[in-house]
C-alpha cells in the first residue's frame, strides 16, 4: 500500500486472533521501518522482566518514568530510563526472548546506540504483544495491560479505535525520520482489542514526504476501525508534531 501522494510510502498491518490461531497480514509485514515510539513498550516490558528477576533494580524513580513513558510518550523519563539500562544487549533480548528477530539499531545517526534509531517490523510488533498477553508473569501483564488502556489522549488513536466495547490498550508512535524515501512522517500503532486480549493488532506506517502526520495518524486508526467494524473516519485526535 502506497503512501499519501505517491509510491513511495509503505504500510503494514497485522491482526492476530489469539483464540483461534488464525493471523491477516497486509502489506510488508517483515520490512522494517521506524518504530518511533512503539519499542518503548519492548523497553518497559523488558526492565519489568529484569526487576521480577532481580537482573536490575527499579527505583520509586524510575517506576514514575516508566508509567510516563507508557502514558504519554514522555521523550525525557524514556531517555532517563535509556540512559540507565539501555543498550545493545537490549535489543538482543528483544530479539532472542520477545520473538522481534526484525530489532535493529540504524548506524549513522549517533556514536552510541540509542532507542530513537531503531527499526523493527510489524510482525516484530505483534509478536511483542502476543509476549506481554502469554509469558510475561501476571502482575507484570496486568500492569502493562492496565497502562495501555488508560493512555494519554495523545495516544488515543491508532488499536484506539476498536472501540470503548473492545477494551483496547495501545502504545503509540509517531515521529519525523529520513532514510531511502526521503524526509517523512512515521505513524504506528501496537496493542490489543477484544474480550481477553483476544485480538493482536500491529499498524506501521512510513509516509510518503508529502504526507503529514494527521494522514498517517487517521490512516492507522481507520484502518483499525474498518477490522473492528467501527466508523469510518474513526474519531480520533492527531498528537503534537513534537509530542
Amino acid at each position: 500500500m502506497t503512501g499519501t501522494g505517491g509510491g513511495h510510502g509503505s504500510l503494514s498491518a497485522v491482526f492476530a486472533d489469539r483464540v483461534t490461531g488464525q493471523t491477516w497480514r497486509v502489506g510488508p509485514t517483515g520490512q522494517p521501518g521506524w518504530t518511533a515510539s512503539t519499542i518503548k513498550l519492548a523497553i518497559a516490558t523488558d526492565l519489568l522482566e529484569r526487576g521480577r528477576a532481580g537482573a536490575v533494580t527499579l527505583t520509586e524513580g524510575d517506576h514514575r518514568d516508566l508509567a510516563a513513558m507508557l502514558a504519554d510518550s514522555d521523550e525525557p523519563a524514556s531517555n532517563r530510563l535509556w540512559a540507565k539500562f539501555g543498550d545493545d544487549a537490549m535489543l538482543a533480548r528483544f530479539r532472542d526472548r520477545f520473538g522481534m528477530p526484525g530489532v535493529r539499531f540504524v548506524p549513522g545517526f549517533s556514536t552510541r546506540a540509542y532507542w530513537g534509531f531503531v527499526k523493527c517490523t510489524s510482525d516484530d510488533l505483534a509478536a511483542l504483544v502476543r509476549h506481554i498477553l502469554t509469558v510475561t508473569d501476571p502482575a507484570d501483564r496486568g500492569y502493562l495491560v492496565s497502562a495501555m488502556r488508560t493512555v494519554a489522549p495523545n495516544q488515543q488513536w491508532g488499536v484506539w479505535a476498536a472501540g470503548p466495547d473492545n477494551q483496547p490498550g495501545n502504545k503509540d508512535g509517531w515521529s519525523f525520520e529520513a532514510d531511502g524515501y526521503g524526509k517523512h512522517w512515521v505513524a504506528a500503532t501496537v496493542g490489543f482489542a477484544g474480550p481477553g486480549q483476544r485480538y493482536v493488532v500491529a499498524v506501521m506506517y512510513q509516509l510518503d514526504p508529502r504526507g503529514t502526520l494527521a494522514d498517517g495518524v487517521h490512516a492507522v486508526s481507520d484502518l483499525v476501525a474498518l477490522l473492528f467494524g467501527r466508523p469510518v473516519p474513526a474519531p480520533v485526535g492527531v498528537p503534537a508534531p513534537d509530542g
